[in-house]
């Protein structure tokens, strides 16, 4: 009878209990069920299903003997666990729970990706499988095709589904059949382990600097939720220990990032660096976060090819809360400077800062009041004052603080034809505390009142083939009173002039500088939505003042009565294609002060990214050499399995490259490997020139090595 599920099942339940465990039942099929020798045997033959406790094992005939309580299994043989781990044999005697028992020419299938063969497996308790003369791969296997890339021959493999670990006994890599390395132990993590104490996957690298080495990073699991990692680095030039640490914390985590090394470059002397963050939430609404950056000495960095490359340093404590109506932040900075040149005892090294802001609505007046409180310093680690005696002087020790108070009420409104009109009065109170300089009184306050009205008239138009657009002119007439005193410029020294600031009433970065008299800004703003899949905007805008303004220098485009003109786009297809360009346009010189763009274009199988920037020549910003960059990088997958890619960095000004790097990435369903080669040239910021090679193999499969699920193929492939 065909599938005799049912009505096999129950008579045997009912009559001999045969197929009820102590505590757990099997469910059968089959086309025809027997029962024989009084009811101790039980023989199911024809497309045989039997389940227990999630554990699926179909089989040609199942044959159930109740005295000895095992299954004697003829294959083809296929058992699927819960956790869908795939078991093959020939032939099989298992328990009732298939916990324990023998397979016969056993293949063991992890996770879809890793194989084991065998030529006899052992069930454990349900928990061990140990299998005999064993091969174990990734890689597809496809009958006669000759062998596969790589495979771990071992004379013995336990694998244990409860730890998720691999243990190999007498093992043996072999890449295409050919013997290449030997272990007499070996344990490895199964690939759905996510972490398991042990080796990761070694990078060979090559420096010019530090010579040929390798790095055989070490995973060590800390409880579920913090972990580190120890990766020696050793050369014929150095002997290098680098760690990471993570924790994760119910209200946040922290991640410490370290390297201690010892190499022929600095003679004698133990180099290093210490990179940590963190960021946690506190009760009623509160942040703290941190970071920690600080290295041995300036050419660290450059010298290892760290990832934490940087030609600055900050280090940060905050402490902050953002509410609907409020927000508070204080913290404190230290910066350090690697670039060669800067003096970072003449530089603003250690800054404090605390900010509150409130905002109210009064339902008498309407409209938003808000009020804002900022205390701020910035200490220099020079003890010399500055004198005005020297054409150094600006260099000199001069220290500084502040407190300033920001009160402003403002609204808006729609007048008839759509016009829009906005208003704002604002005062500002603003002390400063001056050390060390002889050139200025020790202290200034300036009480500076302000007011603006604005006018914007969106004009909204949709076109026949659906496209929205929009077209905005807008304009500004604003006032700031008050007297500018003699307070030194120590921070307002780089200004942007851009879409952010093209109303406001002073775009000095600090308080240390604020614009005065009557001025008026115009603009137009143009945007479109097409329903082809595409978007754009364009913002035009210019400033006018009465007077003007020496504070302001050549390159922020404010240093006349008429600014540069503001010229900012961007654009997005639906095909990938992104464009962003921003700039300063001179309309005297017919030329642009100040200019920066990117593009991005992206697709199946390829990926571009190109940005530039340029800066003119100016003295107040201490740059008396323009500086002029492109910057590309890319990826391209040349093939299904091949991806190559690329960035480099040009200097136009100087015409020179400041670094280059290709690489190229093979992987398929069994390894994966990765070359790279890079090369930094000598700048202010890398002393020493570089060449850097790196290449990782990884076998797929593990949890150590990834997956390579995405690359499996089928024989026919």
């Amino acid at each position: 009878m065909r599938r005799a599920l049912l009505a096999g099942l129950c008579a045997l339940m009912l009559t001999t209990g045969t197929l009820r465990a102590q505590t757990d039942d099997v469910l059968l099929l089959a086309d025809q069920v027997l029962v024989e020798q009084g009811g101790d045997v039980l023989v199911a033959t024809g497309n045989v299903e039997a389940l227990h406790e999630g554990t699926r094992l179909t089989a040609s005939t199942i044959v159930y003997d109740r005295t000895d309580n095992t299954l004697d299994i003829q294959g083809p043989i296929r058992i699927i666990q819960p956790n869908g781990d795939v078991l093959t044999a020939t032939q099989a005697e298992l328990d009732q729970g298939f916990e324990n028992g023998l397979l016969e020419s056993a293949r063991f299938v992890l996770d879809e990706q890793l194989q084991i063969a065998s030529a006899r497996a052992a069930r454990v308790n349900g928990r061990y499988t140990a299998m005999s003369q064993v091969a174990a791969t990734s890689c597809q296997v496809c009958g006669s095709n000759g062998p596969p890339l790589w495979a771990i021959r071992a004379s013995r493999v336990v694998h244990d589904a409860e730890e998720r670990q691999i243990y190999f006994d007498n093992a043996q890599l072999r890449v295409l059949g050919v013997p290449v390395f030997y272990i007499p132990r070996m344990r490895l993590p199964d690939p759905t382990l996510e972490r398991a104490r042990g080796f990761l996957i070694p990078e060979l690298k090559t420096s010019s600097l530090l010579g040929f080495g390798i790095k055989l990073p070490y995973f060590v699991p800390i409880g579920d939720h913090a972990d580190l990692t120890l990766t020696p680095y050793v050369s014929p030039i150095t002997r290098t220990l680098e760690l990471r640490y993570r924790q994760a914390f119910r209200n946040g985590d922290l991640t410490v990032n370290g390297a201690l090394s010892r190499d022929s470059l600095e003679k004698g002397a133990a180099r290093g660096l210490l990179f940590a963050e963190g960021s946690f939430r506190l009760p009623r609404d509160f942040r703290l976060a941190f970071d920690i950056e600080a290295v041995s000495d300036e050419s660290y960095l450059n010298d290892y090819n760290s990832v934490f490359k940087k030609d600055r340093l900050d280090s940060a404590i905050t402490l902050s809360r953002t509410r609907r109506d409020s927000s508070f932040s204080t913290g404190l900075i230290h910066y350090e400077s690697l670039t060669d040149g800067e003096n970072n005892a003449t530089q603003p090294t250690i800054i404090g800062d605390l900010r509150y802001n409130r905002r109210f609505f009064p339902a008498r007046v309407g409209g938003e009041m808000r009020l804002g409180v900022q205390l701020h310093g910035h200490f220099r680690y020079s003890d010399t004052d500055v004198d005005g005696s020297d054409a150094d002087s600006v260099v000199d020790g001069r220290d500084m603080a502040r407190a300033n108070l920001d009160l402003s009420w403002r609204d808006r409104w729609t007048l008839p034809g759509g016009l829009r009109a906005g208003a704002v009065g604002q005062v500002w109170v603003d002390h400063f505390f001056v050390d060390q300089d002889a050139t200025s009184e020790p202290d200034y306050t300036e009480i500076t009142p302000a007011a603006s009205v604005e006018l914007r008239w969106p004009l909204l138009k949709r076109t026949s083939n659906g496209a929205r657009v929009l077209l905005e002119p807008l304009a500004q007439v604003g006032w700031i009173g008050g007297e500018r005193s003699g307070v030194p410029n120590d921070e307002s020294t780089r200004v942007e002039f851009d879409e952010g600031n093209l109303l406001s009433l002073s775009r000095f970065p600090a308080p240390d500088r604020r614009e005065r008299g009557l001025v008026g800004a115009a603009g137009l703003r143009w945007m479109r939505q097409d329903p082809e899949g595409w978007r754009a905007s364009l913002t035009l805008g210019r400033v006018w003042r009465e007077d003007l303004d020496a504070a302001f220098s050549r390159s922020s485009g404010l240093d006349s009565t008429a600014s540069d003109w503001l010229i900012a786009g961007q654009f997005q297809h639906k095909t990938g294609i992104q464009l962003l360009g921003r700039g300063i346009f001179d309309p005297v010189d017919t030329r642009f002060t100040k200019a920066e763009m990117q593009a991005n274009v992206s697709g199946d199988r390829y990926a571009l990214g190109a940005s530039y920037i340029l800066l003119t020549t100016d003295s107040l910003e201490d740059r008396d050499d323009a500086q002029s960059q492109w910057r590309l990088n890319g990826r391209y997958n040349v093939a299904r399995n091949w991806t190559a890619t690329g960035n480099t960095r040009y200097d136009i000004a100087e015409e020179q490259f400041l670094n280059a790097g290709i690489g190229a990435e093979y992987r398929n369903e069994c390894v994966a490997v990765d070359f790279s080669v890079s090369r930094s040239f000598a700048s202010s910021t890398n002393l020493e020139p570089s060449t850097d090679f790196g290449l990782t193999v990884a076998l797929t499969g593990f949890s150590t090595g990834g997956s390579g699920k995405e690359y499996r193929r089928s024989c026919s492939y």
